[in-house]
């Protein structure tokens, strides 16, 4: 490498490090991505695919608690992107979001370079495609935290650690899809479902008799939540969305949309092949799909008909998802154990209920919480909190509760105070699985039930050691509560994960406000950071 070429680097990596945690012990780790269209056929079917550096999902990932993850990406579509990171927390750094209320779109024809840090933070996530409709032609991969060596993890070491990232999958072409949106109507029901892009028998997961093998498991798709089983194995649960949990046994697994769990699996059966099976729930359609774990040395296929599960039980659902607890002894991504943190005897200091809904405005169809349907403005929300730009949004142009009236379009903002302690209870009141993420943000799931949630539903709540995630599920006329210590600045999206619903405007965002403004709070606006609309031409620093 010449001279020019180290010192471009050097230039380019000045360049995004103000906005980083900088600490001499925490290694970085350098990546260089081309986002461009390509060909590709997962359900036999040849498609236009979202690639990155050509592959098809994406690159995997793989970092180590607080390392510092630096991603060059070069935009060679034809129209904006950008990349978000669901579950990566971003602390105190919602500039690195990659969703279209902090970040400027990626130009076609230009790169931006994120700068992110997994900031205390293990387990299992995964990217995607944020604008348009961009997530149904690929875009997304796997993302996975590991512990720091020194910090025990409560399994012994695995023999392979795999990536399952699974979801249901359209033939039409993501404008074809935004097209139907746009024009007010819903999405037909999905033509597949894929593992690791693939349809049946399209992956081979070798294992070796007596040892055990991690499947992270993310349920990437559009609309409809999951279930997994191994033919003729369980599923031992130990993580979820960054927290160890106790270590319950599963024949079957839901994963609602946007969700992510981490199984041991023990080739404890005679060699052979074996279906992974993965399919629809809630659905009078039921859809499948297959891959093997292969048994090495073994050549007998496996033993027809891949094993059915569950379909549209709700109760069978929701008992297994209050079984999922968090691991008190478990140290998490510091020493310290998971339950050291007694969340249950902190002091609520808000309370927020939010209602989904489907309403019809101006003759098309479209979704909203507590009534309002949110509107993307011409300007990053964050960009025009920063800029002090008058007229893009307004504080509180969303109720803290359900207001049961008509639908209406706003770019809803919800204020919150730096340092409060929220619960937040999430009712549906429609027929169908509801999945929401908080970006920013885990919490704790501490009610969960069918019905409507009245305070005396507080009286069921587990205050001991309810499972802390970032995404969750609503039951058909359902709801579920949580705890959220709000403990990060930014601007931060609150979304639905049915990306059809999210589109259409079942999304708004927390603002979480430090009157401070200190960058102890919050870190300054990258230098890189881009800047449109209204905020086109405006400094990231004084001259």
């Amino acid at each position: 490498m010449g001279k020019t070429t180290l010192l471009v680097s050097f230039v380019c990596l000045l360049s995004v490090l103000p906005s980083l945690p900088v600490r001499g012990e925490d290694p970085y780790r350098f990546f260089t991505w081309n986002i461009a269209y390509g060909d590709i056929w997962p359900l036999g079917v040849k498609q236009q695919g979202i690639l990155i550096n050509g592959q098809f999902p994406g690159p995997q990932i793989e970092a180590v608690t607080n390392d510092n993850i630096i991603i060059n990406v070069f935009n060679n579509l034809p129209e904006p992107f950008l990349l978000s990171w669901n579950g990566v927390l971003q602390r105190k750094n919602c500039w690195q979001d990659g969703v279209y209320g902090t970040n400027c779109p990626i130009p076609p024809g230009q790169n931006f370079t994120y700068a992110l840090q997994v900031k205390d933070q293990i387990g299992s996530y995964f990217y995607f495609p944020s604008l348009a409709f961009h997530k149904a032609a690929g875009g997304f991969g796997g993302f996975r935290i590991l512990s720091r060596p020194l910090i025990p993890v409560p399994f012994p070491p695995p023999a392979a650690d795999y990536t399952l990232l699974i979801g249901d999958w359209y033939k039409t072409n993501h404008y074809g899809l935004k097209g139907v949106l746009d024009g007010g109507k819903n999405l037909p029901f999905p033509d597949g479902v894929l593992i690791n892009g693939r349809g049946w028998n399209g992956n081979n997961f070798t294992v070796e008799q007596g040892k055990t093998y991690r499947f992270r498991i993310s349920n990437v798709g559009l609309a409809t939540s999951l279930n997994i089983r191994f033919q003729g194995h369980t599923m031992q649960l130990v993580e979820v969305e960054g927290s160890h949990t106790l270590q319950n046994t599963y024949s079957s697994l839901d994963v609602h949309l946007g969700q992510s769990y981490s199984v041991l699996v023990k080739a404890d059966q005679l060699p052979g092949d074996y279906y992974i099976v993965v399919s629809t729930r809630f659905t009078r359609t039921v859809l499948t799909t297959t891959s093997i774990l292969h048994y090495n040395n073994s050549f007998k296929k496996p033993v027809d008909p891949p094993p059915a599960g569950p379909t549209t039980d709700i109760a069978w659902s929701l008992n297994q998802a209050r079984s999922i607890r968090w691991n008190l002894t478990a140290s998490g991504p510091r020493p310290n154990p998971q339950g050291s943190y007694h969340y249950g005897s902190v002091n609520i200091t808000r309370t927020i209920r939010l209602a989904n809904s489907a309403p019809i405005i101006n003759g098309k169809q479209r979704y909203a919480i507590n009534s309002v349907s949110f509107i993307p403005a011409d300007t990053p929300l964050k960009l025009a909190d920063f800029f002090n730009i008058s007229g893009v949004f307004s504080l509180g142009s969303i109720p803290d509760n359900p207001t049961f009236k008509d639908g209406y379009l706003q770019t809803s903002v919800m204020a919150a105070d730096f340092r409060g302690f929220a619960e937040i209870v999430f009712e549906n009141y429609e027929d169908t699985v509801q999945s929401w993420h908080i970006d920013g943000y885990s919490f704790w799931i501490v009610g969960m039930d069918e019905g409507t949630w009245t305070e005396d539903s507080r009286k069921s709540y587990n205050l001991v050691d309810a499972v802390n995630r970032c995404t969750l599920q609503v039951y058909p006329k359902g709801w579920t509560a949580i705890y959220m210590p709000l403990d990060n600045v930014g601007m931060w999206n609150v979304r639905s994960e049915d990306w059809a619903r999210q589109y259409l405007g079942q999304q708004f965002y927390l603002r979480v406000y430090s009157p401070a403004n200190s960058l102890r709070d919050e870190y300054a606006i990258p230098k890189n950071a881009l800047r449109c609309g209204r905020a086109a031409g405006r400094r990231t620093r004084p001259l």
